[in-house]
């Protein structure tokens, strides 16, 4: 662990540090410490249990920000990772440890990125942010979501905005995500009449009158997509009903269920056309809703010829736009109007057991990031 460059180094001390949602254990201290360092103004914005911070650099023009999060998943049993999760450690050319491709490392290379990038042009055009959370990886609630509405209310637009989410799928920069499919999760409670299995006449079986129904939302074709998306899909996670007894007809059917969908259709369509087929089927229902995100889309503009620029100068690749994957907090910020594309390490281990990332791409996506931050504000 000698010799490391600056990037590296950076998220190793990031690494190193537990933070497990929603804690941040120091990490936004340290990349405040950096930022202020190089001229930005760094507010730290509390919100219940969970530390964010705001930090900006210009005084007009436009506004590029960096988003990230400084939280990450539990480890789960630390003897079953090579080494421990919280040591990073690199190994054959691998950085490994927690964090390290989600997202501690696109944090570390946004911050060495713009330190390179102010060293060579201090008067620099527009403005440079950082929108950190520690909530991203957890409910979600009192991160990214409540600094978006201070921003609003301090009438603060951000222009483009840059969330350093592991995109890549094999190799740094291959992929860029422009938008995302919205997420829409349902809880739907089918009510019957408990009785006994010997004399089903005298009960209403909710597991039997909702298969019909279920099988045909299943079967429906919600839409067909569009040139950025796939097409809708409708997918049920969990099913519960009964006692645990095998002669009892339960009374209740819960039934848990979700829709990943395009911006062909909203979250009114989804509703219902999901309540037609439930009427049709004559049930004696509830449902239950919960949004976590509209689907956003940034097809063209600035930023993402600026991505793809910085990428193909860096790597000489020609990356790929996508919107597959799940929600992310671009979700909160792109409604603001600002133009949001995801661009991070490779994904292949995030969340697992020896999360690991090319200890060489996290240099590579800081060289990206300091020509993105040259072709949009000089």
């Amino acid at each position: 662990m000698t010799s490391l460059t600056p990037t590296l180094e950076l998220a190793c001390d990031l690494m190193s540090r537990q933070s497990v949602t929603p804690e941040d254990a120091g990490c936004q201290q340290l990349m405040m410490a950096r930022l202020e360092a190089i001229g930005f103004q760094c507010q730290n914005l509390r919100f219940e249990d969970v530390d964010n911070f705001w930090a900006v650099r210009g005084d007009s023009g436009p506004l590029l920000c960096f988003a990230g999060h400084t939280d990450v998943v539990p480890t789960g049993p630390a003897e079953n990772w090579q080494q421990p999760p919280f040591e990073p450690i690199i190994k054959d050319g691998m950085l490994l440890g927690r964090g390290a491709a989600d997202m501690k490392g696109s944090l570390a290379a946004m911050v060495t990125a713009c330190e390179r990038f102010i060293a060579e042009h201090p008067k620099h055009q527009g403005r440079i942010a950082f929108l950190i959370t520690s909530d991203e990886e957890g409910p979600s609630v009192n991160g990214t979501v409540k600094v978006v509405e201070w921003l609003e209310n301090q009438q603060e637009k951000i222009t483009w905005c840059l969330v350093g989410e592991p995109s890549s799928s094999e190799e740094v920069g291959d992929v860029i995500k422009n938008g995302r499919r919205g997420s829409l999760g349902a809880v739907l409670k089918v009510r019957g009449v408990q009785g006994h299995v010997a004399y089903p006449h005298l009960a209403v079986n909710p597991i039997h009158t909702a298969t019909p129904a279920l099988a045909a939302l299943s079967q429906e074709v919600w839409d067909e997509g569009n040139d950025f998306f796939p097409a809708t899909s409708f997918q049920i996670s969990n099913i519960n009903g009964g006692t645990g007894a095998t002669n009892v007809i339960p009374g209740e059917l819960e039934v848990v269920f979700n829709f990943r969908f395009s911006t062909e259709l909203t979250e009114d369509d989804l509703k219902r056309r999901t309540l037609a087929i439930l009427d049709a089927h004559n049930l004696d229902y509830r449902v239950d809703w919960t949004l976590s995100g509209h689907p956003f889309l940034t097809a063209e503009g600035p930023l993402v010829e600026a991505a793809q620029a910085a990428i193909t100068t860096v790597t000489g690749r020609n990356a790929v736009l996508s919107t597959e994957g799940g929600t992310s907090d671009g979700r909160f910020i792109a409604p603001t109007g600002a133009q949001v594309v995801e661009l991070g390490p490779v994904n292949a281990t995030i969340h697992k057991v020896d999360e690991q990332v090319s200890a060489a791409d996290l240099d590579t996506l800081s060289q990206i990031y300091e020509v993105m931050l040259g072709r949009l504000l000089t």
